[in-house]
């Protein structure tokens, strides 16, 4: 009888934790300046006129040609049509920070015009 009672309460915090997930930490991407808001369209000024590259489907696994895309500074749009399954994560983006380790996830950085420079898998 004893040993039943002492296993209730073990029980009862195993099952509270099982229902929580394994999402891991949410990490919220640091939110851009107030005075760096993406321009307009209209504002920026016009890039010049070049060919999409032709969409890597799939993770990130030549990071040589990656870095060179990264290098060109394309908009979240660009990036998204060039590598449609690789999940963008913009500053400001709540997103959870499990590990993966197949260059799935892309933690952007971004200018004032909205383009991004830089960033790291995670």
């Amino acid at each position: 009888m004893r040993r039943s009672l002492l296993l209730l309460p073990l029980c009862t915090a195993v099952a509270l934790l099982a229902g929580c997930g394994n999402k891991g930490p949410l990490y919220m991407a640091k939110p851009t300046p107030a005075g760096t808001q993406p321009a307009t369209p209209a504002a920026a000024p016009a890039a010049p006129a070049t060919t999409a590259p032709a969409p890597v489907h799939g993770f990130v696994t030549d990071m040589t040609a990656f870095n060179a895309f990264i290098a060109t500074h394309p908009t979240p749009d660009q990036f998204r049509a060039a590598y449609p399954d690789v999940l963008l994560v913009l500053p400001g983006t709540v997103a959870t920070r499990e590990l993966r380790s197949n260059n799935s996830r892309y933690f952007a950085e971004v200018d004032a015009n909205g383009r991004i420079t830089g960033g790291k898998f995670m």
